[in-house]
């Protein structure tokens, strides 16, 4: 099945231009940062800020060069200028990502200035373009997000500012903002069996729902941090709860299986910080239980370390941060039951696509079933 009615359009080749600045403006700006830190003397910051730079963009090498195999090899497409060599060295040089985008924007400009599009093109070009937001939801789980942590750590924790600290932290919460709707939207046009949801208030309000919920994360396990350095091993557990979930739900989402294992790693990540389903099925009773929890643990840290270390400063804004924590949470959970009872389209169920598919088949022939696309088997919204 096709993604008929689908047509990538030059607002979502302007999306990809914006991708693409965004990731380079995210990427430069942390490596500005960590050359500061070093000029004065922070050799530890910036070789943490740095590291999670380099962590992300290692992970995102490697599924991007392991995907243009898979592609290859599964679906013939065979592109003389990306050779096997020519696609090592590129990923080894860490542009991999940045290569996809320009390949993106080149052949999706010379589709939309042309008059007679064939629809074979369209479903390519929107592979391409999902194929790039996976590998931003990645980029952003292993480098923004970490990344502002770390940040939040030295303002509050060690009383560091600078204009180009804030400049970082701006641009990676710019970053997660525009990884999440830019994959959100990619998810509904991608999957030709989901309806696709609209612009507007519905993007707005899931959008709302993440940032809301992880902006409080982001502070509460930075507040753990500064209570204590042991508070790592804490999350490190809660790394390893999440990657255990995924062997449990046995994710099929790579065709390697080694890959399959940093793929369930990084999925350890990302619930660390957010709630994603990792299998497409119904997940209300583990969302529920993950938040139960997530809140939990949010209000847990200013307490904490208001009684138990208060030589941190932290009573002098403990108010403040309890309150934004209880505000963040309550209207990141209210975006979220917003957009899952009114605004999160239903999709129709395999069983009668199969049959409206089985409609067009001629009598007497077998097929081979027809194979998942990447996207679905990816993270669920």
């Amino acid at each position: 099945m096709t993604n008929t009615g689908k047509r990538f359009s030059w607002f979502r080749w302007l999306c990809s231009v914006f991708g693409l600045l965004f990731y380079l403006a995210d990427i430069g700006s942390d490596f500005l940062l960590s050359v500061q830190y070093f000029k004065k003397g922070h050799v530890t910051w910036a070789a943490l800020t740095l590291m999670f730079v380099l962590l992300g963009s290692l992970c995102i090498q490697i599924f991007s060069y392991a995907w243009f195999k898979d592609d290859k090899e599964n679906y013939g497409e065979d592109n003389k200028a990306l050779s096997t060599c020519h696609l090592i060295c590129i990923h080894v040089l860490q542009i991999g990502i940045f290569t996809r985008y320009v390949h993106l924007l080149k052949k999706s400009f010379k589709v939309l200035r042309s008059d007679d599009t064939q629809e074979e093109e369209q479903f390519h070009l929107f592979g391409l373009a999902t194929d790039l937001s996976m590998l931003r939801m990645f980029e952003v789980f292993l480098e923004s997000v970490p990344q502002l942590v770390l940040q939040v750590y030295i303002i509050l924790g060690h009383n560091h500012q600078s204009y180009l600290q804030y400049i970082s932290m701006a641009v990676s919460l710019l970053n997660i903002a525009w990884a999440m709707v830019d994959y959100r939207r990619c998810f509904r046009r991608s999957l030709p069996y989901l309806k696709e949801m609209p612009s507007g208030i519905p993007t707005a309000v899931y959008l709302f729902y993440k940032i809301f919920t992880i902006t409080p994360r982001i502070l509460s396990l930075t507040l753990f941090i500064m209570l204590s350095a042991f508070c790592t091993v804490a999350m490190a557990c809660i790394w390893l709860v999440g990657t255990i979930w995924a062997f449990v739900e046995e994710t099929d989402f790579c065709t390697s299986r080694v890959l399959e294992h940093l793929y369930r790693a990084i999925v350890g990540v990302i619930l660390l910080f957010t709630f994603f389903n990792i299998k497409g099925e119904n997940t209300t009773v583990h969302m529920t239980v993950y938040y139960i929890f997530s809140v939990g643990q949010n209000l847990a840290a200013p307490i904490l370390l208001f009684l138990l270390k208060p030589e941190s400063g932290v009573p002098d804004y403990f108010l403040p941060i309890l309150f934004f924590i209880l505000v963040s949470e309550s209207m990141g959970l209210g975006f979220l039951g917003l957009y899952y009872s009114l605004l999160h389209p239903r999709q129709p169920c395999r069983e009668k696509m199969t049959e409206e598919d089985g409609m067009d088949q001629v009598d007497g022939m077998n097929h081979e079933p027809k194979k998942t696309t990447r996207f679905e088997r990816f993270l669920q919204i």
